[in-house]
């Protein structure tokens, strides 16, 4: 149905591009989209190289973009889900921590799961790949390609906790909390999953709003690393491409032992 490795490709050739936009000596030109989210020629140009690019990889399966669509996801089982750049506030910040997401979804009745997922961090030139379509969970830079799982801490040790940079309110504060000892590291966009994956980080609480391209392709791949994603209730979230892409407060976690703590702090 694909090649992986292409898709893997098709996400760093797409972040050279946001790359080349981000070093220029000019300042970044914003514009405001309808739901008041920030929109830039980064964004445009990405999404238009990935487009072009799945429809060569396999001209059958719809396209779900942050920014367009192409196709019915509707009239097949399978469908891309994209964001061409993930943390477009913090690439206007020129803070680094931005990154491009593409996932392999597939449905079941109307909702939908990710099977493959790719992030690419421009600025480090770090990839993130893996999924269930027997695609183990690698993490690629320019000296190394590596095989990732998820390490969590000891029960004894502080809670590794990552939140963003951008988001943090009082239930964020809460659960924290709850949780005891913790360290704290901020980051932005689906990077926060992706140090859950590699082991480098245990819990990634997210309780502000995001959309289903923000975090399916970092789902596929903390599941092939053997770790969770998991909606209010506890159960593995899934995602709506249609109707609302909007997804409820979810939690990536290295194990399950926070599962309870979790359905807690939402009730």
């Amino acid at each position: 149905m694909f090649e992986p490795e292409a898709v893997v490709t098709l996400a760093i050739e797409a972040g050279n591009t946001i790359l080349e936009i981000y070093n220029r000596d000019s300042s970044i030109d914003v514009m405001t989209k309808d739901d008041n989210s920030p929109l830039t020629e980064a964004d445009l140009s990405a999404h238009e190289i990935i487009v072009e690019g799945l429809q060569q990889i396999n001209p059958n399966i719809p396209i779900v973009s942050e920014e367009g669509r192409v196709g019915d996801p509707l009239s097949t089982d399978y469908c891309w889900l994209v964001d061409p750049l993930d943390g477009t506030k913090e690439f206007v910040k020129r803070n680094g921590m931005f990154t491009v997401n593409i996932a392999l979804m597939i449905r079941r009745a109307e909702r939908w799961l990710p099977i493959f997922g790719v992030v690419h961090a421009p600025v480090t030139s770090t990839t993130w790949f893996g999924g269930k379509e027997g695609v183990p969970a690698t993490r690629r830079t320019a000296e190394a390609i590596d095989l990732i799982s998820v390490k969590p801490n000891s029960v004894d040790d502080p809670t590794r906790l990552v939140a963003s940079g951008s988001h943090r309110g009082e239930r964020d504060e809460t659960f924290a909390a709850s949780l005891g000892k913790f360290d704290l590291v901020r980051m932005g966009s689906s990077l926060k999953a992706c140090v859950v994956a590699e082991g480098t980080a245990d819990l990634y609480p997210r309780f502000g709003p995001t959309s289903c391209w923000d975090i399916a392709a970092a789902h596929a791949v903390v599941e092939a690393a053997g770790g969770l994603v998991l909606n209010p209730e506890g159960i593995t979230l899934d995602y709506d491409l249609v109707e609302d892409v909007l997804n409820p407060f979810f939690l990536v976690a290295g194990d399950s032992r926070w599962t309870e703590d979790w359905i807690k702090s939402n009730y």
